[in-house]
């Protein structure tokens, strides 16, 4: 896992309270981000799919916006795997998430991942 980064807003209070809970959390991460078959990358845009089609605002943003950062994951890519949501899980979701990234991609910051 790309330097233990949770997005849940819980995460920091585990972490300083039960430290044994964080260790399970960082290890069952590291065990599912192997990269053994699917690189980090095609894992991570699989990741935003999936955020996209619970359309979990807060999460879609969070995988899309260290996707990009951490990977250059560009916006076409990311909208490949929303085509799939929009086949699978539907339009209202798949609308959900491309006004995310469109919102994200206002950021200077993230220009390069257009």
């Amino acid at each position: 896992m790309k330097e233990e980064v949770f997005f849940s807003k819980g995460m920091p209070h585990i972490k300083k309270d039960y430290p044994d809970l964080y260790e399970i959390s960082v290890h069952l991460n590291d065990t599912c981000y192997t990269g053994k078959v699917l690189d980090y990358k095609t894992q991570k845009l699989i990741a935003i799919a999936v955020n996209a089609a619970a359309s979990d605002d807060r999460a879609i943003r969070k995988q899309m916006l260290s996707g990009m950062k951490e990977l250059g994951i560009k916006r076409d890519e990311i909208i490949d795997v929303l085509r799939v949501v929009l086949l699978t899980a539907g339009k209202p979701k798949f609308t959900k998430a491309v006004a995310i990234l469109y919102k994200l991609l206002e950021d200077p910051d993230l220009a390069s991942c257009i």
